[in-house]
């Protein structure tokens, strides 16, 4: 089961990463994504194995972005792919059948290449512009996610994801989304994950 709200790990430091998402897990997350960029392998490995026994006590699902080897070793529950990643097949290969395997796109394009190979789901964004991924595609808006979701028709959980914030999420679920994806505001404000739970639900 794909969770309506996804939380995307933030912090200066592995160490940081950790704090929030033991905070967001305590708030109430279910799903968190380890999002660490610009550190070396054996760091990040040491980190998602703290993160899968904070999140495997909340009995909460934890996701690994791009690393897919890091996410068998340490039993996470799936992995996120970045455009420029490996394929999802080739994942799929390595990984077997019981791992979630999500994937970024952009465009209607991307999402239909995804759909193809197999996802359990695709992050589509960025919803507006935000600080925390470099080399941002264009930004979609409430009408881009409208469109894609009516050239697609896909069963597959599509998740809006891209500078979110609470007041955001009405207009993006009347797109028909299946979800969201946030890192900033519930990184600022944990407790807001009640209220976006009450939107989503």
């Amino acid at each position: 089961m794909i969770s309506k709200l996804q939380y995307i790990s933030q912090g200066e430091t592995p160490e940081v990463h950790l704090e929030n998402i033991q905070k967001v897990c305590v708030a109430g997350a279910d799903w968190v994504q380890l999002r660490l960029k610009n550190c070396d392998a054996e760091t990040i490995l040491e980190t998602a194995k703290k993160a899968r026994e904070i999140t495997n006590s909340f009995k909460a699902r934890l996701i690994i972005n791009d690393h897919y080897k890091i996410a068998k070793v340490i039993k996470a529950d799936g992995v996120h792919l970045g455009k420029s990643d490996e394929c999802p097949l080739v994942v799929r290969a390595y990984l077997g059948a019981s791992f979630i395997i999500g994937g970024t796109a952009n465009t209607t394009e991307d999402c239909s290449s995804l759909l193809d190979k197999k996802v359990n789901y695709i992050g589509l964004g960025p919803y507006q512009f935000t600080k925390t991924k470099q080399n941002l595609s264009p930004v979609l808006g409430v009408l881009g996610y409208k469109k894609i979701l009516e050239e697609l028709q896909t069963e597959t959980p599509i998740i809006a994801i891209g500078g979110i914030t609470l007041k955001n999420v009405p207009a993006i679920i009347n797109t028909g989304i299946y979800g969201i994806a946030v890192s900033g505001e519930i990184t600022k404000k944990v407790s807001s994950i009640a209220e976006f739970q009450k939107i989503l639900n």
